[in-house]
């Protein structure tokens, strides 16, 4: 990893400061987004989904997004790759920490499956 690449601006951080700037609602811009990709799938709810990182954007979303908001495509790819670098780094403590262990007499091959030691 190169040095600053854990400060980069994340894309929940990037989409709701572009939102405020702009001075545009999450319903507003999902209505945005619904008009120029002739799809009316994405609501409010989602794009909070987004800003809060409980859901990444796909690349076809983070197209639209880019022509939405004005913005180089490569910037939000950027930060939705922060973002999955540090849910994924959160996900992988959490794993490690939570993760059951196996029985005495069992070794484990890979993550859930279990052998018995001879």
């Amino acid at each position: 990893m190169r040095y600053g690449e854990d400060w980069a601006e994340t894309i929940g951080a990037l989409l709701a400061r572009l939102r405020d700037e702009q001075g545009i609602s999450q319903l507003r811009l999902a209505e945005r987004l619904c008009a120029a990709s002739g799809q009316a799938t994405v609501t409010r709810h989602e794009v909070s989904r987004w800003e809060r990182e409980e859901r990444i954007p796909t690349t076809y979303w983070l197209g639209w997004l880019a022509a939405v908001l004005e913005l180089p495509v490569t910037e939000l790819e950027r930060a939705a790759a922060a973002a999955r670098r540090r849910r994924g780094d959160q996900r992988h403590r959490r794993d490690w920490q939570d993760r059951p262990q196996p029985p005495a007499p069992w070794i484990e091959l890979t993550a859930g499956v279990y052998m018995r030691a001879s």
